[in-house]
């Protein structure tokens, strides 16, 4: 299972309420959702995503609320893979349930750019940046949380007999 695609790049602290402002949580859309995704932070967020491409946050990416609504619009929005140097818990643990591939690697978040090239090996943890021929080791997903990821989230997998 790898992710590839054009780095969007953000900061520190990135929260639940930059992700989906709450205005918008009266929904449990996925496609509603990702229509408002990073839209406080970055107005060009959604005619800039292309389906593949990877979020690189900083520092605690994904802090503040517990909502699910932030890793379902960012996947939703075509994210296939958040690169972070650490995520809040919550959000870690909502972005597997959902079936969000998520990456803590504290290098790869301060080498990447906004606009590089990347790909990421969930079975290894590497991350290859092909802009600037550089790789990063993250940690790779142990076979369990693996198999909810490419399940599409943790009750299709629960649906489909694989835990």
């Amino acid at each position: 299972m790898n992710a590839n695609g054009t780095a969007i790049k953000y900061g520190d602290n990135i929260d639940t309420d930059v992700i989906i402002p709450a205005r918008y949580l009266n929904t449990s859309d996925p496609k509603e959702l990702a229509s408002h995704c990073m839209e406080d932070v970055d107005k060009a967020f959604l005619q800039k995503v292309k389906s593949g491409d990877v979020m690189v946050g900083g520092k605690n990416f994904g802090c503040g609320s517990s909502r699910e609504h932030a890793p379902i619009a960012i996947k939703e929005s075509g994210i296939s893979c958040v690169i972070a140097a650490t995520f809040a818990r919550i959000f870690y643990r909502n972005a597997i349930n959902i079936g969000l591939p998520i990456v803590e690697c504290p290098e790869a978040s301060e080498k990447i750019q906004d606009g590089d090239e990347v790909s990421v090996d969930f079975n290894t943890g590497v991350i290859t940046n092909q802009t600037r021929g550089e790789t990063y080791r993250g940690e790779p997903f142990p076979p369990f949380i693996q198999t909810i990821i490419t399940a599409g989230g943790l009750m299709n997998a629960i649906k489909a007999n694989e835990l």
